[in-house]
C-alpha cells in the first residue's frame, strides 16, 4: 500500500480534506458577506432560537465552549448579534440576532443552500441522501460518545447503555 493510499483510507483524515474543500465552497457563495461556516452556523441557530445563551449554542452547534465565545464576541463587534445578561442568572447572556445579523443571515442563507448544492452535486444522485444520513448518524453517535466521556462512563458502559430501550 503506497503512503497515499494508507492517507486515503483513514476516515479522519478523509473528514479532514473533505471540510477543508467544503469551506472553501461555502466561502466562494457566502464568503462575500465575510461570513465563515462557523458563523453562519451560530447565526442560524440564533436565529431559530432566539434568547439562546452561550451553552445552548455550544450544544446546538456542537462548536466547543472558548470557540462559541469568540465567536459570539466577534459578532457582537460586527453588528450581528445582541447579548444582554439573563434575568434568571447574571452569568449567563441572551443572545439574538440584530436588525444587520437579520439581513446578513437573510442573503447568507441562499448561497449557503447553493454551496450545499454544489458540494452534493458532486455524488451520484442517488448516494446524497446516503451520506447525509451517515453524516447525521456519525456526528449523533460522536456527540452520545462525548456525553458519556463527560459524565466519566467508559465507552464500554456507554455502548451497552445505548442497546437499552
Amino acid at each position: 500500500m503506497s503512503d497515499r493510499d494508507a492517507l486515503e483510507s483513514l476516515l479522519v483524515h478523509l473528514l479532514h480534506r473533505a471540510v477543508q474543500e467544503a469551506d472553501a465552497v461555502f466561502m466562494q457563495h457566502v464568503g462575500e458577506g465575510g461570513l465563515t461556516p462557523r458563523q453562519f452556523a451560530v447565526l442560524l441557530t440564533v436565529a431559530q432560537q432566539p434568547n439562546a445563551n452561550q451553552t445552548h449554542l455550544v450544544e446546538m452547534t456542537g462548536i466547543d465552549r472558548s470557540t462559541i465565545a469568540d465567536l459570539v464576541r466577534r459578532l457582537v463587534r460586527q453588528g450581528l448579534l445582541q447579548r444582554r445578561r439573563t434575568k434568571e442568572d447574571a452569568r449567563a447572556y441572551a443572545i439574538r440576532l440584530s436588525e444587520k445579523g437579520r439581513e446578513t443571515l437573510r442573503v447568507a442563507e441562499p448561497a449557503a443552500r447553493r454551496a450545499d448544492a454544489v458540494i452534493l452535486s458532486l455524488l451520484p444522485p442517488k448516494r446524497r441522501n446516503d451520506v447525509l444520513a451517515g453524516l447525521q448518524m456519525l456526528v449523533s453517535a460522536l456527540d452520545q460518545r462525548a456525553e458519556g466521556a463527560a459524565d466519566g462512563l467508559p465507552p464500554w458502559i456507554l455502548r451497552r447503555s445505548q442497546k437499552s430501550p
